[in-house]
């Protein structure tokens, strides 16, 4: 089976095609410029990750809610799930640039992290 892919471990863009086995082993990376777009096409072709960035409720703050991110890569077959509980999710003003907002999400081992600040009223 072979799978066509953009490459987006650079700003080139490369078309990347990979030739994938029956079995799910990569058998050859081609397209690609640079060794990061071989890491890049066997990671996305083996086990997707995608960063995550959204917001989180915060009570008794000066604003509504705080920006914040996942401190690593999630599992893209996770990403709903976690958009679920990050939904959910309400902090305690004062919030501080790097505070902790859901630990270990979904038990990845990832945490969320607030990525600006929320004084208390």
């Amino acid at each position: 089976m072979q799978k066509n892919i953009i490459c987006v471990a650079c700003p080139m863009g490369c078309g990347v095609t990979v030739e994938i086995a029956d079995n799910g082993e990569i058998l050859s990376v081609t397209g690609n410029t640079c060794k990061r777009g071989d890491a890049y096409a066997r990671t996305e072709c083996t086990n997707p990750v995608r960063s995550l960035a959204s917001t989180v409720k915060v009570k008794g703050g000066i604003y509504n809610v705080v920006p914040c991110k996942s401190a690593g890569a999630l599992p893209k077959d996770k990403i709903m799930e976690c958009m679920a509980v990050i939904n959910e999710a309400e902090v305690k003003a004062p919030v501080s640039l790097g505070d902790v907002l859901v630990k270990n999400i979904l038990g990845t081992g990832i945490d969320i992290v607030a990525t600006n600040h929320c004084p208390a009223k």
